[in-house]
């Protein structure tokens, strides 16, 4: 074991050593889906990330479990200065885990930092409005906006702030420091990510003390691991054991699997094809035989039904495989190639969605090339303007609870993963953005996702259930945002 490479502390160096062992009280293992490709918490779009970092990192604002937006390390809720100024008045007395104070200095640091071009974070689709910010004084920050935004509070309870000194340092995104509950133990590349317990954190210290996070990509291990007792929370358990493991416990998600299509592209530029990628899919068969039930076929839009600017008149799109081949052969699209890039094992029945999609698309006459990523070089395409593959199968979550977040992440050109050259539909979504009037802003969203359902600029599945399971020691209710916040966790032994 490499303690000085990874930085392991004493108390996790022994932990480690007795990961066969986990019946600690106190300690609890999660098993993730995949790796995390950074600890930087402001630099990628990474689930697995965010399933650490929450834990170390906090944020201006927050959300209880019922998805309430809340002051964080804000003291109070902001207030709006004007048109596009916010004002923050920040908790006194916190600290980084390095010791570096948690000030208007470091707000100002971590706004600017991850809006900056040359970060080139792709979490911008969350800021897309965001101009900087000032400090006032030691204790209360200004944050401005390139136009009125509505939502300003709630995008800061998604950016997490960051130590200004260490923030520039070459070990901070593999040896995160922050403000949270949890600080950073150690990184085995491969194997595990150990946090331990915070005892000097603002909000009171956490009852467990370690954290083991679990790279195991494949389900059945996972489940394996929780049935044998040595996981303790698993991620994306499939349906079909909800009736077997010790407890599973599901919650109404904000995530809908998309598949966004690039209408650049020779084969999917052509408008009559992406109908017909739409309407050659059965949804509620997907749902039914591929979910068990614990998703619905979306209704042809991204927006999440829990968010503002969902579209109430939009339906899912029609299954009509017959209309589907009709429209490959006219367009002269029929024995065409085209690549469809995907995830095995990230998100919940993300293989079994790609296999199912390709045959359906087989079904109307097109050649499906599907290919299956690394998780970062995944990523690292998703988020490539320049090479854009024809389509891509993601998991789009709306953390926001604003039509503004996914909106700007797959159709806005130039943001996020969109793959379209549509310069006015672009201005439409930062029109919307701005406008301060609720019911102007939800007809625009209204026209919006409109348009873009008849454009067929992607074909959204299904909005899915996010679905654990939990060893019978846990005490533990999932968070509509599907945050794994582990102090909000127990353990009843």
């Amino acid at each position: 074991m490499m303690v000085k490479k990874y930085g392991l502390s004493a108390v996790a160096m022994a932990a480690a050593l007795c990961l066969s062992f986990p019946g600690l009280a106190q300690d609890i293992w999660i098993g993730l889906s995949a790796e995390p490709s950074t600890l930087d918490p402001q630099a990628r779009d990474d689930g697995s990330e965010r399933a650490v970092s929450d834990n170390v990192y906090e944020a201006l604002m927050a959300r209880n479990a019922q998805g309430e937006l809340i002051p964080g390390l804000a003291a109070a809720e902001p207030v709006q200065v004007d048109e596009t100024t916010w004002e923050f008045k920040l908790r006194e007395g916190i600290s980084f885990h390095n010791g570096e104070p948690f000030n208007a200095d470091a707000v100002v640091y971590s706004v600017n930092r991850v809006i900056a071009p040359e970060f080139n974070s792709e979490q911008l689709s969350y800021y897309a409005s965001i101009n900087g910010a000032e400090a006032v004084d030691e204790y209360t920050v200004r944050i401005t906006t390139s136009g009125a935004d509505p939502i300003l509070p709630s995008r800061m309870y998604w950016m997490k702030m960051v130590p200004p000194a260490y923030g520039e340092d070459p070990q901070f995104a593999a040896a995160p420091v922050g403000t949270g509950p949890y600080k950073f133990s150690g990184w085995m590349r491969g194997s595990e990510i150990i946090l331990e317990a915070n005892a000097d954190y603002w909000d009171g210290e956490p009852e467990i003390d370690l954290v083991h996070y679990r790279f195991i990509a494949e389900p059945g291990a996972r489940l394996a691991g929780l049935m044998s007792g040595e996981l303790d929370v698993i991620t994306n358990l499939l349906p079909e054991f909800v009736d077997v493991v010790p407890n599973a416990v599901t919650v109404e998600g904000l995530e809908t699997s998309v598949i966004v299509l690039s209408t650049e592209n020779p084969v999917t530029g052509i408008p009559e094809v992406r109908q017909a990628l739409n309407i050659a899919i059965d949804r509620n068969s997907l749902a039914e035989n591929v979910f068990g039930g614990y998703a619905q076929p979306a209704r042809g839009q991204l927006v999440n039904p829990a968010a503002f600017g969902f579209n109430e008149a939009l339906e899912a799109y029609p299954y009509d495989p017959e209309g589907a081949r009709a429209l490959i052969e006219s367009s002269g699209a029929a024995g065409q190639t085209i690549t469809l890039l995907g995830q095995a094992g990230r998100w919940l029945k993300d293989r079994e969605q790609l296999e199912a999609v390709a045959a359906y698309w087989q079904a109307t006459g097109l050649n499906v090339n599907v290919e299956i990523d690394e998780w970062g070089a995944y990523l690292t395409r998703l988020f490539d303007p320049a090479n854009r593959p024809d389509a891509v199968l993601a998991v789009n979550s709306d953390e926001v609870l604003d039509a503004d977040r996914p909106l700007s992440w797959a159709y806005q050109m130039g943001e996020g993963a969109s793959s379209n050259a549509d310069a006015e539909l672009a201005e439409w979504i930062s029109q919307a953005r701005m406008e301060t009037d609720v019911e102007t802003r939800a007809q625009l969203y209204g026209e919006i996702t409109q348009h873009v359902y008849d454009g067929n600029y992607a074909v959204p599945l299904l909005n899915m259930q996010d679905i654990y399971g939990v060893s019978g020691r846990m005490e533990w209710q999932p968070r509509v945002d599907a945050k794994l916040i582990v102090k909000e966790m127990s353990v009843n032994e």
